[in-house]
């Protein structure tokens, strides 16, 4: 054969190789479930029984031993306190994944969507099969949905030995770290999902929305390499991402990678599993996170789908990387330019205040405080308000004390603010019972407490040529001429 023959039909070949190979990697690789079909699957599916995020281990008791026959219900251990910690296992397939929700006490939200997800697995015979199917042949499915049962009682972070339980990975002083460790180390997971919840204060950076959904995965150095392991775990990331910008477009955040040794998450990393964080944080008008658990169900479907198909090796890591980083520069309301008084003088000072969740039994109050002042620039407001020309003014304690607090109604509240009262007292009253009025509501013993200043509880007047436009109560702005309905929930003192 010639030399040019030779040539020519290896260049051939060559082009050959070259369209073959682009024709493979121009080839789509499924994109999974789409964004409407997770929803009707979470409508379809959600769990009626927990209806809101604060709930207690013997809530779930039930609930847990509802799925019994579809699930391998095991009983991993107990906490400190001698409350049991399950696991329920489901799926025939190899690709093993470990979920595992309230590590923290008072992060309930992932655990409400792992039983919605529950429904959803255990189902038959409905336009999900395909789905279900699918997930069911290729991965081994191992759920711990409440890993701090003892923090969940009371609604708080900490264990009952007061130990952070993602800060005892390593010491393992805590029964429930025990517990979760062994349980990673028994079944071995290609990947894990460490579920949480963040300060509903973090923004997604630049921008003043909210990280409804933060995620990470996390590192196993101090100079956040990254290896195979992780590189699942951002891929997967990505393709969840995808989901959550079709429905929450700008609230998606990336958590900070800093390594902390005694991490579970980190060290679960290090350990050879690809774990995915899922922080979620705050959504307009969704005070109790049940929106919130629905795009936890979603992402976490996704996520499964991604991980039984290999999708997820579609993306990269510069896309996860493009995700915008976490910031806390969000405070619940922001009242810029007003005039507040020192000596004398008025001072033009932007305010901006944060209201905080507090206990009281089985529910919660609010209270609100200033967070910072001075110039706020750096801040957004989920409620902005432009006070120029405004000035700082007390309020009044109304002098004849109430029976109690159902002596007083809404109407009866506005008509006193509008009358330069801030609070009243009442004569019989719990300190912890609960209401809805925009008044401060005191015990006849107790004191009144207002300021501008950082700390400072946020119950005062805003006036113009001494007529009183607005009152802010309890960190809500509230306008005097137009009052908006808005829920207010306070402790009576």
């Amino acid at each position: 054969m010639k030399a040019n023959s030779k040539l020519s039909i290896s260049l051939f070949l060559l082009f050959l190789i070259s369209v073959l190979s682009c024709k493979t990697a121009s080839i789509p690789i499924a994109a999974g479930t789409d964004v409407e079909t997770l929803e009707s699957a979470y409508s379809k599916f959600k769990e009626s029984a927990i209806t809101h995020r604060r709930f207690k281990h013997a809530d779930l008791q039930p609930l847990i031993q509802k799925h019994k026959d579809a699930f391998q219900l095991t009983k991993l251990g107990e906490s400190v306190e001698g409350r049991s910690i399950s696991s329920l296992d489901w799926g025939d397939g190899k690709t093993k994944v470990m979920l595992w929700s309230q590590m923290h006490g008072n992060e309930s939200t992932a655990t409400m969507s792992l039983f919605d997800l529950f429904n959803f697995l255990e189902a038959i015979g409905d336009e999900f099969d395909v789905l279900r199917n699918l997930l069911k042949s290729n991965l081994d499915l191992k759920f711990i949905p409440m890993i701090n049962p003892d923090g969940a009682e009371a609604f708080k972070r900490r264990n009952a030995l007061d130990i952070d339980l993602n800060r005892d990975a390593i010491s393992q002083i805590s029964p429930e770290a025990v517990i979760l460790k062994r349980a990673r180390d028994v079944f071995e997971p290609e990947f894990g999902f460490n579920l949480h919840d963040q300060q509903v204060y973090y923004n997604a950076s630049g921008t003043p929305k909210q990280a409804t959904i933060s995620v990470l995965a996390p590192a196993y150095n101090y100079e956040t390499d990254v290896n195979d392991v992780r590189t699942r775990a951002m891929q997967t990331i990505v393709g969840m991402n995808q989901v959550l910008q079709q429905v929450v477009p700008g609230h998606v955040g990336k958590y900070d990678d800093a390594f902390e040794p005694r991490a579970f998450g980190d060290n679960i990393t290090k350990w050879g599993t690809s774990t995915i964080l899922i922080e979620s944080g705050g959504y307009p008008n969704d005070p109790d996170k049940q929106y919130i658990r629905q795009l936890n169900f979603m992402i976490i479907l996704n996520a499964l789908e991604q991980i039984a198909t290999r999708s997820y090796e579609q993306y990269t890591t510069a896309e996860y990387f493009a995700i915008p980083d976490n910031d806390m520069q969000l405070v619940d309301l922001l009242i810029n330019e007003v005039n507040v008084p020192v000596n004398g003088k008025y001072y033009p000072v932007d305010l901006a205040i944060r209201r905080r969740d507090n206990t009281a039994g089985d529910t919660y109050f609010v209270s609100g405080s200033v967070d910072d002042l001075g110039d706020a620039q750096v801040y957004y407001g989920l409620e902005e308000f432009d006070a120029t020309g405004l000035k700082y003014a007390e309020g009044k304690v109304y002098e004849t004390a109430f029976n109690s607090v159902e002596n007083i109604d809404e109407a009866k509240a506005m008509e006193l603010l509008n009358q330069g009262y801030l609070a009243v007292k009442v004569k019989n009253g719990s300190k912890d019972d609960l209401h809805q009025l925009p008044i401060v509501v005191l015990r006849s013993t107790d004191t009144f407490s207002a300021g501008w200043k950082t700390g400072e509880a946020t119950n005062f007047f805003l006036e113009r040529d001494g007529v009183r436009k607005y009152a802010v109560v309890n960190g809500y702005l509230i306008n005097l001429e137009n009052p908006n309905a808005q829920e207010f929930k306070q402790r009576i003192y």
